[in-house]
């Protein structure tokens, strides 16, 4: 069984910023990409932010230059540091991870998290 748990989300005002923590446990030997994607009320799931073993980013355009997303491989835990947020930014964020698992099927498969809400709002 592998899990991915989010936390951090919340309420905030324009302007303003969160942190969003991921954790990935489980029975598994490696975590490849981890990121962090979001889905907004009638809009489709839209990657935010992604990031490899090497430390590698990739980020939406509508997010550079205002989130950072980091990760720590011995813990298996991805961060996504939200800075400057605007009311668009409102939406459940879902963390998501390629993961090895030790049993059969071994993968890489892909997890989602259950999803974190974050509203952005005066």
């Amino acid at each position: 069984q592998v899990q991915l748990v989010e936390s951090g989300g919340g309420l905030v005002q324009p302007g303003g910023s969160l942190r969003l923590s991921c954790a990935a446990s489980g029975n598994f030997s490696r975590v490849d990409a981890m990121g962090w994607h979001r889905q907004a009320p009638g809009k489709q799931r839209e990657l935010v932010a992604t990031t490899l073993q090497d430390g590698s980013t990739k980020y939406a355009d509508s997010v550079k230059g205002r989130f950072t997303i980091s990760r720590d491989n011995a813990k298996n835990t991805v961060t996504l540091q939200m800075n400057s947020l605007r009311p668009e930014d409102t939406a459940v964020y879902y963390c998501n991870g390629v993961i090895l698992r030790t049993v059969v099927p071994r993968g890489p498969l892909h997890y989602w998290g259950q999803g974190t809400q974050v509203t952005v709002s005066s």
